[in-house]
Parts: C-alpha cells; structure tokens; sequence
C-alpha cells in the first residue's frame, strides 16, 4: 500500500524576457533572459547554459542563482541546486523564496532539519508566506512531528482558506495520527475546492480503507482514476480494497494494471502475489514476491509473503531461509521471528522454534500470543512447568485467549507430573474457553471433560466428552482417542498424557 503523496507547493518565479528573437547575448541581463524563455519552452540544459554564463558575467547576480537553482532541482540535482539556492543567499540575505526552495531541497534530500530551518527563516522574513508554512508542516510531517505539521497546515489555511493542498496535507497527518475521521473532512473540503484533485479523491480513499468502507474507498479510487488513468497508485490502492472485499480477480486486475503503468513497483508485485496466494496459486504468488525481491531487496516484508507461499507449498526449507533473510534486514522483526518458529516447529525442529520465540517475546513482551506459542511447544518438549507459565502470560495478557485457556485446562488436567494437575482450575479454565467460544468447540468440550474428568466428577465428564463426539469434524479426526478417554471415564479412571 502507498503513502499519500504530499503537495510541494513549488513555484518558478522568472523574469519575462526582453531579448529579440535570435538576437545573440551580450550582458548578463541578456543571457539571463534567455534562460528564461528557455526555461519557459522546457529546455532546462539551454537555461543552465545561459544562466552559468549570466553568472561569469556578473556573479552578484542573484536571480540567475536562484532561477539555475530551480532548473537545477527539476532536473534532480539536488546538491547543486542547494548550492545556488545558497549563493542566493549570500547575496540577498532576505530572498524568503530562495530560502524557501532551499527548504524543498533539503527535504528531498533527506536534510529534514535544514528544510525546517530554512522555512522557518523564510517565515520570519514574511510572515504572510503560506508556501513557506505549508512546506514546514511536509518537513515535519516527514519527522512524524504530526501536531507541529498540523499547526503550519492551519496556519496555510488561515492565511489561504482556498489552499486545497493544505487541506491534502493536513488531511493526510491527521489521518497518521490515527484521525480518520477528521482526514476525510479535509480531503472533502480540498475536493470542493477543486473537484479534479485527483490526489485528494485517492487519499480520501486510504482513509476509507483504513475505516473499513471499502465501497467508498473503491468510489475514490474509480475517481481518481476517472480523472488520471494513469496514476498506478489508484490502481495497487483500488486493489488493495478488492482485496479486503475478497474480489481476488478484480484485485489481481488492479495490480496488473498498475504494474503496466509502472513495471518497477514491488508492492504492486507484493500486493498481486498476496492475492494469487489467497486464489490458491502459490506458485504466481512465488513468482510475483520474487519479481518484488529483485527490485526491492532490502524489503523484509517482501521475504516475510514469500515465504508464506513457500510454506503453503510444504517448501519449509525455502520459508525458513525467507523468514531469516527477513531477519537480516531487520533483527527487530519480531513477526519473522515468530512465523520462523511456527515453521521449524512443523519441521520438527522444537528447540529452534522456541529460540525464535524467545526472541519475539524479547521484542515484543507485550504480545501474548508468543507466549501460547511456546508455551506449546515446551508442552510438546515435555516441560510442563514451564508450559504452564508462558499460558497463564499469555492469559494476564489477553484474557479472552480461548485457546490458551483450553491449553492450560488441559495441560492442568492431563498431565503426567502429579504436582502439575489441578482439577478445580482446569475445570474453571475449560468453561471459561467454552464460553469464549459460545460451547461450539469440540476440541475444548474434550478439554473440559477431561478436567471433570480429573476433578473426580465422571458423571459431567462423560456427558462432555459424549458431547465432543457429536462434532461431526471432532468424531471423524480425533473419535478413537476420544472413545479411549470415554472409555476410562466409564470407568472413573481420568486421563494422563504419556
């Protein structure tokens, strides 16, 4: 999924030409107004020429500085245009538009610190520059500095009511700090101000995914579409919303689409892959995340969703060298770092998997579902003790985890170590879990007849397990092991794991 694009608000201020056509140079002046009216038919390299040679002419020449700057950042280099912004500067230490694109610059470039200090020196100089403001609020809106980025939008708009880009923007932070509602405002308000904004439908859709309306995303995006056919963002963002609407054909459509528009782009390939996964073609999704690895291959998301497809191909070896490339990338994944204990658990491999989950908990101790996971796996390991206390974590974390209270239950009510069961509370475990899940889980009905079981009422434990065996799926995976346990419940014997 794309980020909003956010709106510069960059403006080329040159001076009108005074030279007669085909007339040859001869001052400063001349050169550089002919830099002008090459700037003015798109001949960038021309206006360079003409401005460099105004500048050897007379290097106090501040605009054709400013205005080589300009054509410089057009063309992507930045540092030269940096450069001249600067000499600008030097010469006119109050030229608020050369510290204003310096700002621009500077962002571009990574610099978000510089772009701030040079629009904030621009505003001081002008007070009334809403150019200046609204580049700041990018600037820090880059910094996830979302209120202070806020602030210079309002400012903008204070300034300018009619700016639709500073309603974009502003929507745009506050739909990162989780304002949905208040972002859809803004994208309604710059789209009344110009009902064309292509950008403003397109972002008013990513708001609307992110509610859950996806037919109103999907109305955005059709018009977003309508006005720039091709934009491939509206085409990966529509896809995205058929995705969650489950129209895989149509999504793989989007994607593909974009994909003609831009063969470059590895979350239109991520994105597709996840589909074709969804659409059971594990080998297309393999194909797609691979295509994105090239293109993008310090992407750790992009292993993670190949790996997923490998693993649905039962190629756990291939997941597992995803999962840890994933890793690499980034050592704080903590889901790569669960997803590759789920795998080398499949593949046998208990000790690995519980490392794994070490790890995830170690970067994430808040996540309770890492603590079930191991502590199954300790169970399958044979430590019950410690099974015991990463389910019982998990429980305090979450205490509408049905499944680790059905593990618990069933660990406290089966297990060989006598000083581990504890009928009572398996019991209370095992109805919990059934309420959670509205009594209609077999596999924690069984649970529940074993803690009765346990507990000493063989009376309640066999009319649960008679229950279980009424689940068609229970009685046709798991009916023998089931009769077995009946069986010594007939006989008021409980069970133990072995």
């Amino acid at each position: 999924m794309k980020n909003a694009r956010c709106v510069l608000g960059f403006v080329l201020f040159l001076a009108a030409s005074l030279l007669v056509h085909g007339q040859t140079p001869k001052t400063a002046i001349d050169y550089y107004n002919r830099g002008v009216s090459r700037a003015d038919r798109h001949d960038l390299e021309g206006a360079i020429a003409d401005w460099t040679k105004a500048i050897q002419i007379d290097p106090r020449l501040a605009r054709a500085y400013y205005n080589r700057g300009v054509a410089r950042s057009d063309k992507g280099d930045l540092d030269g245009a940096i450069a001249d912004y600067s000499k600008a500067i030097e010469i006119n230490p109050r030229d608020v538009l050369a510290y204003n694109n310096r700002g621009i610059a500077r962002k571009d470039k990574g610099d978000l610190e510089g772009a701030i200090s040079d629009c904030t020196r621009a505003i001081e100089i002008n007070p009334g520059f809403a150019k200046a403001y609204n580049n700041r609020g990018l600037a820090r809106a880059g910094k996830r500095d979302f209120d202070e980025a806020i602030v210079d939008y309002n400012r903008v708009i204070a300034i300018d009511p009619r700016n639709a880009p500073a309603y974009n923007n502003r929507g745009i932070a506050r739909k990162a700090k989780g304002d949905l509602d208040g972002a859809i405002s803004d994208y309604n308000k710059a789209l009344e101000i110009n009902p064309n904004d292509a950008q403003a439908y397109n972002n008013r859709g990513l708001a609307r995914t992110a509610k859950g309306d996806q037919d109103g995303a999907i109305n955005d995006y059709n018009k977003a579409i309508e006005i720039n056919p091709r934009d491939p963002q509206a085409y990966v963002n529509r896809g995205v919303s058929r995705v969650n609407k489950r129209d895989l054909d149509g999504s793989i459509a989007d994607f593909t689409t974009a994909l003609e528009i831009n063969p470059h782009d590895p979350k239109a390939y991520s994105n597709r892959g996840v589909a074709r996964d969804r659409k059971g073609d594990h080998d297309g999704a393999i194909s797609d995340f691979t295509k994105a690895i090239e293109i993008a291959p310090r992407n750790g998301d992009l292993y993670n969703n190949r790996a997923t497809a490998r693993i649905a191909m039962g190629d756990f070896d291939g997941g597992i060298a995803d999962y840890s490339q994933a890793i690499e990338i980034n050592p704080r994944d903590k889901a790569a770092y669960s997803s590759r204990g789920v795998a080398r658990k499949n593949k046998g491999d208990l000790d690995g998997a519980i490392a794994d989950f070490d790890k995830a908990i170690e970067i994430d101790p808040g996540n309770g579902d890492y603590y079930y996971n191991r502590g199954l796996l300790r169970y399958k390991r044979g430590d019950g003790d410690a099974a015991i206390s990463d389910f019982t974590k998990a429980l305090a974390l979450n205490p509408s985890d049905s499944d680790a209270y059905s593990a618990a239950a069933w660990l406290l009510a089966t297990s060989p170590k006598d000083s581990l069961r504890d009928g009572k509370k398996a019991v209370e475990f095992a109805r919990k879990a059934a309420e959670l899940t509205s009594w209609t889980d077999a596999n924690i009905i069984d649970a529940l007849a074993a803690a009765y079981a346990e507990s000493g009422d063989f009376e309640q434990a066999i009319k649960w397990e008679n229950q279980a065996l009424t689940f068609v799926d229970f009685d046709k995976d798991s009916s023998a092991a089931a009769r077995r346990r009946l069986e010594l419940y007939s006989q008021h014997k409980p069970y133990r794991e072995q």
